[in-house]
């Protein structure tokens, strides 16, 4: 058998983002022997003629199919991208006897309902990087599965999901950045991407990231950071994403990264977003991350409210998220809060308190999504009373019935508030340019990145960044 294998990327969204893992993962299987091919399929509407003609002329040994997103997450679309997927898979098989393999983020969150929703071979959850050569090695020379990390696989019937290993991230090769095309992502996409760190450690109620990369938080070595900056650098990519859950957590080795990039004279050279945490956020962090070349931070703060906050888990108040603001404006960094609204106790009256808060502390911009996405494994997921997952339950909204697992999207919006959230909140922003929705009618102000042609044309004009700061430029009308 060819030891060879495919990589293939099914995430569709525009503008495209490109696919991390798959340049993390190619060194990794090269490292072993594998030969590594890239199907990437974002860039293509009609991509059936093309896999036909791959398999066609390729022999290979598996196929790695990453799911980035089920869904876009937002309950005002509740576009579901599975279907599609599934389509996919099953177009795959009719040319290929190699094993399909799942994997990716949106995979990770539910593995064993995706397995059998789009009817892949084998998943893994998590890390891919150990996970996925070990599994070829056991295919190729028929072992037993039960030892491989992170590996969801089927035995009598049953699907077992093998116990994860969260490795250190400095064993893995340093990426080359050009198994993708990271050049036309740039180009169509409008920025890089890079990892600092996986995990994290938070207790946020809903929040899936600790679900698909581990609650505990591994950094990465910051000389080894900047070295795959100076990657992106040579390909002409200078405006790049952390892909961090939250970037100042732990705040010591956001201090690292940013002293490194200072001490290697890249700070004026390259242009760079990042999710922060308001707590810890000093004073010192703050004119690091504008010396090393931050343009711009999203703050994940869900509410103006400390009751809600505490609601959801969050571990800062609004006097933290004050403090941010006025960091943020010393040393002139733009920054934007992410509002998460309708969360356990949320009122009206809680919604007018957050609202009127960004108001009053002036970010220059503001995201708010209305409806807490549920996944299972969340704290959230538990706590949905004795109604439980049913039409009679008054704080589910979406596709409720005949979908336990929460594989189509669900969404829990406060019975204080119900499903008019989105007209209250349009009320209490009127015609405030500085708030983000999340529906197309909305124009340069929807949140919504999925199909957003509005970034597609601008990226296209060649504006760059954070898609939040494009549609900030746009409506000032700045380059």
């Amino acid at each position: 058998m060819d030891r060879s294998v495919v990589l293939i990327n099914s995430n569709q969204m525009k503008p495209p983002v490109a696919p991390i893992a798959l340049d993390y993962l190619a060194p990794s299987l090269e490292e072993k022997g594998y030969r590594v091919e890239i199907l990437d399929l974002c860039f293509i509407n009609d991509y059936y003629p093309l896999i036909e003609e791959f398999f066609r002329q390729h022999s290979v040994e598996a196929v790695g199919i990453t799911i980035r997103n089920t869904d876009d997450c937002y309950y005002l679309s509740q576009d579901f991208f599975l279907p599609q997927i599934k389509l996919l898979i099953q177009h795959i098989r009719s040319f290929t006897k190699g094993a399909i393999i799942l994997g990716g983020t949106g995979f990770s969150l539910l593995p064993i309902p995706i397995l059998n929703y789009c009817g892949g071979d084998f998943g893994i959850y998590g890390d891919g990087e150990i996970a996925l050569p070990l599994l070829l090695e056991s295919l190729y020379h028929h072992r037993d599965y039960s030892r491989i990390p992170n590996l969801v696989y089927r035995s009598r019937q049953k699907w077992i999901a093998n116990a994860p290993y969260y490795f250190s991230l400095d064993r893995l090769p340093l990426p080359s950045r050009q198994a993708v095309d990271n050049r036309r992502y740039y180009r169509e996409g409008g920025m890089g991407n890079i990892e600092t760190k996986r995990g994290c450690s938070q207790k946020c109620i809903y929040c899936a990231d600790p679900i698909a990369r581990g609650k505990k938080i591994r950094c990465r070595s910051p000389h080894k950071v900047v070295e795959e900056i100076e990657k992106l650098l040579s390909l002409g990519i200078e405006y790049f994403h952390l892909c961090d859950s939250e970037f100042n957590l732990p705040e010591e080795h956001a201090l690292l990264i940013c002293e490194e990039i200072v001490r290697q004279g890249l700070g004026n050279k390259i242009h760079w977003y990042t999710y922060a945490s308001p707590v810890p956020f000093s004073r010192r962090l703050a004119r690091l991350m504008k010396e090393a070349g931050c343009t711009g931070i999203d703050f994940g703060v869900d509410s103006g409210n400390d009751h809600i906050l505490r609601n959801l888990g969050r571990n800062f108040c609004g006097e933290d998220i004050k403090n941010t603001a006025l960091l943020c404006q010393e040393y002139e960094l733009v920054f934007m809060y992410d509002l998460l609204l309708g969360g356990p106790g949320e009122t009206k009256d809680t919604i007018k308190e957050t609202i009127y808060l960004m108001k009053e502390i002036n970010p220059h911009r503001v995201g708010i999504s209305t409806g807490i996405r549920i996944y299972p494994g969340t704290r959230l997921s538990g706590i949905l009373g004795e109604e439980g997952v049913t039409s009679r339950n008054p704080a589910l909204h979406g596709k409720v019935e005949n979908n336990p697992h929460f594989l189509a999207p669900i969404f829990y919006i406060s019975p204080e508030v119900g499903k008019d959230i989105s007209y209250l909140v349009r009320e209490l922003v009127g015609n405030d340019k500085r708030f983000f929705l999340a529906s197309p009618e909305d124009g340069d102000q929807n949140y919504n990145y999925n199909e957003n042609i509005i970034l597609v044309e601008a990226i296209k004009r060649g504006y760059r960044g954070a898609y939040w700061d494009i549609l900030r430029r746009i409506s000032e009308n700045r380059p």
